[in-house]
């Protein structure tokens, strides 16, 4: 019965009222990860749910100079998705950097172009029946030189490896070694192939290669059979392949974000497409190949604007300041001396090989994209190789917690100092924040490098991302990721400096959580402070982690209750909605009670005419048991109890 109805006559009457509404569950929510890996693309926000995907997608371990090395965000990554999923990884890149690119010449792309006026890669790209690009940015992903190709006069090509011309194929000329391998090729770039093509169809089959394979070995990473270049069908290569991208827009302002581009989404994990010469209405109502898409056979063996049968590699990838080619040469314009320092000897100026000093802008952008939390489902930042003891790892943390503070609903995990510093000096980095949305660690740990085959020191926030995906799979976030029970840090091979209960008090007073080693139990993290300074209940891990997850739950649920009237029924119905909420988290240990006030005791009429709707909910979070006290009471042998 509606409440306006008037009553007259005797009756009955009922009134319903609906308090089974239940609260929108929180989806998966995983951590952020900004740093450098040796491909993917650079300021795009990928998620990955897997380590293998995470290698797919990033690569792992990387050629610099002679050497070979990995990069602290792949330790992270492995380390998180151990235990956890969705993780959000935004690779750095700083400078101007492009994707590589592979101009796939059309099949009656013969001689004629290769003339004097043409000698440049341009006249392949006007020539070209469809433009690939990689997916993933940088030089890494070149690996073939436009050089020449003494059966066409020597002319430059588009990064083409090889024509099938009158049945024999011809090479250019550096790029292939006599197993018909690319000089340059390796597992972290590509190659392409056109294996078949059916002129009388206007159908051609794309292979996408490893680019470390041979032509008798083939790594097929992806096959695309019987696409076709005619924009009116369902096989069109735009629409099977994608030829979407992203472009930052914004950088270096405090409000970056990705512009879209192109009409399909990207279906493969490698590569996207740009059609130079589409094929509309290739075939007639009766199949018959129309007039303006009729050709003859050439030298190429195709038709008009469909690609001949062909492969090749690519070229034109950047990297900016800093990077390498595939054979380990650093490519970028940063290039110190000394080389490029990983592992214990970073520092602020040549972490990695960037200078935090000199230009930290691709993290600042990074850190700003995630700061829009309609976008970005995170509740945890890592931002391994980023310390706190220089003035660019300094400014990149302050900037970090500022993000999550303005969020509300994310949490950081800083690193304070470099390798080989001293207690003081980690100290002295957490007493100089004051935040209840980042915690610090010390010291750093070594683990295994299985593809290195070596031990390698790294920061702690390499770790704990894998010591909280850890505690909220077997718990909840708001159990304590410390202790024998949870803190464990099992992929430890020994930690830089065994902490003694003096050093571990001194870190504990100044808000550092030791990591500490115990016989028989290895590398345990035996604190979750975090950096504020003031003493609250929000100055411990799990609180705040409480808290951050009751901010998403309410959000989650409540939502809908936008533009609903503003009146004791959406009031009771957002009460009935949160109280069973907050029970289950009283049954799962989160809290031992609550209240919830949703009336008109909170809804004031200036509020109400504000167009706001208030909700008090008073809470009483579970503390940790950090310090356990026994009282033993030796008594005489006449006592009783």
């Amino acid at each position: 019965m509606a409440s306006s109805e008037k009553i007259v006559s005797p009756g009955v009457f009922t009134n319903e009222i609906d308090q089974t509404f239940l609260p929108a569950a929180v989806g998966e929510i995983g951590a952020a990860l900004i740093g450098p890996t040796p491909r993917g693309p650079a300021g795009i926000p990928i998620i990955v749910n897997s380590y293998s995907e995470y290698q797919e997608k990033f690569g792992d371990t990387f050629k610099s100079g002679s050497s070979y090395y990995t990069h602290f965000t792949a330790y992270t990554a492995r380390e998180y998705l151990r235990h956890g999923s969705n993780l959000t990884v935004i690779r750095v890149m700083s400078g101007d950097y492009n994707p590589a690119k592979s101009f796939i010449p059309t099949g009656s792309f013969d001689q004629t172009y290769f003339t004097a006026s043409n000698n440049n890669t341009s006249s392949a790209e006007a020539n070209a029946s469809f433009t690939l690009y990689t997916l993933s940015d940088g030089s890494l992903m070149n690996n073939v030189t436009p050089l020449t190709m003494a059966v066409l006069g020597g002319q430059s090509t588009g990064g083409w490896d090889g024509f099938d011309i009158g049945g024999a194929t011809h090479k250019l000329s550096g790029s292939l070694d006599k197993n018909n391998a690319l000089v340059s090729g390796s597992k972290h770039n590509l190659r392409w192939e056109v294996s078949s093509v059916s002129p009388k169809k206007g159908t051609f089959t794309l292979l996408i290669r490893r680019g470390d394979d041979t032509n008798k070995r083939k790594q097929i990473l992806e096959s695309w059979n019987n696409v076709s270049l005619d924009p009116n069908q369902s096989n069109y290569i735009a629409k099977v392949i994608g030829d979407q991208k992203y472009e930052l827009k914004g950088a270096g302002t405090t409000e970056p974000y990705l512009q879209l581009s192109g009409s399909y989404p990207n279906k493969s994990k490698y590569v996207r497409v740009d059609v130079s010469r589409p094929t509309p209405n290739y075939l007639d109502e009766n199949g018959n190949i129309t007039p303006e898409n009729s050709g003859s056979f050439t030298v190429f063996k195709g038709y008009a604007n469909l690609p001949g049968i062909n492969s090749g590699g690519f070229i034109g990838g950047t990297d900016g300041t800093v990077g390498f080619d595939a054979l380990g040469g650093r490519i970028g314009s940063n290039n110190p001396a000394g080389g490029y320092n990983y592992y214990d000897q970073i520092t602020d100026v040549n972490t990695q090989g960037f200078s935090l000093t000199a230009d930290n802008s691709a993290w600042e952008d990074a850190i700003n994209l995630l700061g829009n939390q309609d976008e970005y489902d995170i509740n945890l930042l890592m931002i391994p190789g980023v310390t706190d003891g220089g003035t660019g790892g300094s400014s990149l943390i302050g900037k970090a917690i500022d993000m999550c503070e303005d969020r509300g609903d994310c949490f950081v995990i800083a690193d304070p100092t470099d390798y080989d510093s001293n207690l003081s000096s980690a100290t002295n980095e957490a007493e100089g924040r004051d935040s209840n949305y980042a915690a610090m660690y010390y010291p750093w740990v070594q683990v295994v490098d299985p593809n290195l085959g070596q031990n390698v020191w790294v920061p702690p926030s390499v770790v704990m991302g894998g010591v909280y995906a850890f505690n909220d799979r077997v718990a909840h976030p708001w159990f304590a990721p410390a202790g024998l029970n949870r803190g464990g840090i099992d992929s430890a091979v020994q930690v830089e400096r065994k902490l003694t209960h003096a050093n571990r008090d001194t870190l504990y007073d100044s808000n550092v959580n030791p990591i500490a080693t115990f016989p028989g139990q290895g590398a345990t993290v035996w604190g979750q402070k975090t950096l504020q300074k003031k003493a609250s209940a929000l100055d411990r891990i799990n609180v705040r982690r409480l808290m951050i997850y009751i901010k998403r739950i309410i959000t989650a649920g409540t939502k809908r209750f936008i533009f609903e009237p503003n009146d004791p029924i959406t009031q009771e119905k957002i009460t009935s909605l949160l109280e069973p909420t907050f029970e289950d988290i009283q049954r799962r240990r989160g809290i031992t009670d609550f209240k919830v006030i949703c009336d008109e005791t909170v809804n004031t009429p200036e509020r109400v005419d504000r167009n706001e709707l208030w909700c008090k909910v008073l809470i009483k979070p579970t503390k940790a048991s950090e310090v356990l006290i026994f009282e033993l009471n030796v008594t005489n042998q006449a006592a009783s109890f």
